[in-house]
């Protein structure tokens, strides 16, 4: 409900404009969150943190996190300085980069505190602390660059593109770091990947026709082509033919009358 309700806060408390393509957008993504929901993997069972610290070790998790670690500083460093206050997608890039590493994080602690009432040394073991330090630095990072984002772009816009590319990101580290899909049927795999398609196609028409003055009320002067425009001649000197139209010879001469 991220991106309907973002969209509408921001048309009633901010003043943006919320069309009648945004709306549709709008129910186009709870449909397609909705389709995700149902077909969406079950979480594998991971119980303590010696589980997690093995699926954090694997080497397609190590290669994934370090071509993040990259991708986030060639953005913070190179294009965030250059093109961030032009251009949408870098801001909400590292946003969603980040993002991969708070919700891993998110996940580890949250089987921490369940070792913790169940009686486990949680504290004591180190990956707790890497987890909580971790989740700090990305939260911190998340928080920076979107209030940035905000600050200078619509927010009707920030919170819906942010939402696809985060949601992507989380997507393929789950696939790598938990290997959910592994155990997916074809259907629930095309129903998942459809379902997400359409909160792409919500969000299509929530961003490309942000500005189109599109309503019920209007929608059909809105479709129809329009009328062209008549010639208007020059109101200064009017050229009127001195037989009122009629057709003359090219080889005798032509008399007009100008009126001023």
């Amino acid at each position: 409900f991220s991106v309907p309700c973002s969209a509408i806060q921001s048309s009633y408390l901010l003043g943006e404009r919320l069309n009648l393509l945004g709306k549709l957008g709008c129910m186009l993504s709870i449909v397609g969150s909705t389709v995700m929901v149902i077909h969406a993997p079950e979480d594998e069972e991971v119980t303590t943190l010696d589980e997690m610290t093995l699926k954090l070790r694997e080497p397609g998790f190590l290669a994934y996190a370090a071509i993040l670690l990259a991708v986030c500083l060639l953005l913070i460093v190179y294009l965030a300085p250059r093109y961030g206050q032009s251009n949408i997608l870098v801001y909400l890039a590292i946003c969603s980069v980040i993002g991969a590493f708070s919700v891993s994080s998110v996940k580890g602690l949250g089987i921490a505190i369940k070792g913790f009432f169940a009686g486990q040394p949680v504290l004591q073991h180190p990956l707790t602390w890497i987890l909580v330090i971790t989740l700090v630095a990305s939260i911190t990072t998340q928080i920076n660059y979107l209030n940035k984002s905000l600050d200078i772009f619509n927010t009707s816009l920030v919170f819906p593109i942010y939402y696809v590319v985060f949601t992507t990101i989380v997507i393929t580290t789950s696939i790598i770091l938990f290997k959910e899909w592994v155990t997916m049927t074809v259907v629930d795999i095309i129903g998942t990947v459809c379902g997400f398609l359409t909160i792409i196609l919500g969000v299509f028409l929530l961003h490309a026709f942000k500005d189109m003055d599109v309503s019920l009320g209007n929608l059909p002067q809105v479709l129809q082509s329009e009328e062209q425009a008549p010639v208007t001649q020059d109101d200064k000197n009017i050229l009127i033919d001195a037989d009122n139209g009629s057709i003359v010879p090219e080889d005798k001469p032509k008399v007009f009358m100008i009126y001023s």
